[in-house]
């Protein structure tokens, strides 16, 4: 039998090392990497072990015991991939306040009134507290059990005298495993109690949720073996200065991972909005310069919104931009391209406000070509047609680009009652009928679009 070899591993991070360094070279903790104890090393190739079931053909093995089980609330269950499989370990992350908890709860309470067991583990809050929300929400039912623990044997105890078909463990940041270095919350202990966690689940069927913090900057707290150890990550999102909120499908491995749920925050819990469009539009009565409205898609899920954009002349020799919603640096070169192209000189001695409606937030280059025509509109004051939605994005030259998804767009806008699109003249897919598309190659066709027609017109 060989010597034990020694290893060195960090405590921070868990990178291992095969000699002691005074700084770690995965997370750069100075001071941080101790020696752990070596396992005998041998020559000889490991023995085969007998299995102790049979390999089977894919055609033998029994799809129906991994079927998806519907959780009740449809926007939840269109992120997962229409409901949580039994055995799958779901990892729900979010910023404090966001309703996490809320929303669990709004899932458990749905979960109990098919029958089923529930447990709920809080390792944040007293289960007095838990009660009270579950009162505010009308999540209070027999089938939900509710313990305060943030022992990891003890919650182990728990699932095995409640035998729930779904657990939930908020957060997994407070779960204490005996056996495991580290502080709570730390990243050895994290590992060490969903690895316990995904064995459960997998072992009994039960399917569990985690709960998890992120960072300041948005992302999952913890080591990144965090998110490749569970099976669905979801992101859960909202802006404190709106009750809308959103979970987001990061990693499925049960379906899209794409995909997006909407839903609203209210006095007596979060509910589901299964049609959001209506959010991100204004009520008018009539037109107005400087409002457009346009199609997003936000995973795979097509988006009505409003841009709204206000332009004031200024002395100053660096006018003010304001954007709320959107990409600020994809605003000052949208501003660039309808000054030079399209020649609204001036822009240079405008103060330029740009603003979504509704806390709606756009990122993708679709929505260029609305927030060009917008800053036109108000520099005009020729409105453009609430009747009419635009999808595009703007190069440099001033050229109109193809988008993806532009029939899926086009559907969307068709049902919300729309009757008019503006879209890229290079656009190649099969559009639906029954609304009228007007295809522009540049910048330059879009603002003129319309100078043919009466004073009074558009544009």
């Amino acid at each position: 039998m060989a010597k034990p070899k020694s290893s060195y591993r960090c405590a921070g991070c868990g990178h291992q090392v095969a000699k002691w360094v005074g700084r770690c070279p995965e997370c750069g903790e100075w001071g941080s990497i101790d020696e752990v104890a070596g396992v005998p090393t041998s020559s000889r190739t490991t023995a085969a072990v007998a299995p102790s079931s049979p390999a089977l053909r894919i055609t033998e093995v029994d799809a129906e015991s991994s079927a998806a089980v519907p959780t009740g609330i449809g926007e939840l269950d269109r992120v997962l991939g229409r409901g949580v499989v039994p055995g799958s370990v779901i990892l729900l992350a979010g910023e404090p306040g966001v309703g996490k908890s809320t929303l669990l709860l709004e899932a458990v309470k749905h979960w109990a009134a098919k029958d089923r067991v529930a447990l709920y583990i809080t390792g944040e809050e007293s289960a007095g507290q838990v009660r009270m929300r579950a009162e505010r929400t009308g999540a209070v039912h027999p089938n939900v059990y509710l313990a305060a623990e943030t022992d990891l044997a003890t919650i182990l105890g728990h699932a095995d005298t409640v035998r729930p078909t779904l657990m939930i463990i908020d957060s997994v940041q407070t779960v204490v495993a005996s056996g495991a270095d580290g502080v709570t919350g730390g990243v050895t202990q994290i590992r060490a109690v969903t690895t316990a966690l995904v064995s459960l689940a997998k072992n009994r069927g039960i399917a569990v949720i985690l709960v998890g913090h992120v960072t300041k900057e948005g992302a999952v707290a913890g080591p990144r073996s965090l998110e490749h150890l569970v099976d669905v990550v979801l992101a859960f999102e909202g802006d404190k200065h709106s009750t809308l909120r959103m979970v987001r499908g990061v990693k499925n491995r049960f379906g899209a991972a794409d995909e997006v749920g909407c839903f609203e925050q209210r006095d007596d819990g979060i509910h589901q909005v299964p049609d959001p469009s209506g959010i991100f539009l204004h009520q008018r009565d009539s037109d107005v310069s400087g409002s457009v409205t346009m199609v997003t898609m936000d995973g795979k899920r097509a988006l009505v919104g409003e841009v709204q954009a206000l332009a004031n002349g200024t002395e100053m020799s660096n006018p003010r931009r304001a954007v709320s919603g959107l990409d600020f640096n994809r605003v000052a070169m949208v501003l660039a391209v309808l000054q030079a192209r399209a020649g609204r000189k001036e822009l240079a001695k405008s103060e330029v406000y740009l603003s979504t409606v509704g806390g709606m937030r756009v990122t993708e280059p679709a929505a260029d070509l609305a927030i060009a025509l917008s800053v036109y509109s108000t520099l005009t004051q020729r409105p453009v047609p609430q009747s009419t939605v635009v999808i595009g994005e703007v190069g440099l030259g001033g050229e109109i680009r193809r988008v993806s998804a532009v029939a899926r767009r086009l559907a969307e806008a068709k049902r919300l009652g729309f009757r008019e699109a503006i879209i890229p003249a290079a656009t190649d897919e099969e559009l639906p009928k029954g609304i009228r598309i007007l295809r522009v190659a540049n910048l330059g066709d879009a603002v003129h679009l319309r100078d043919s027609d009466p004073v009074d017109a558009p544009f």
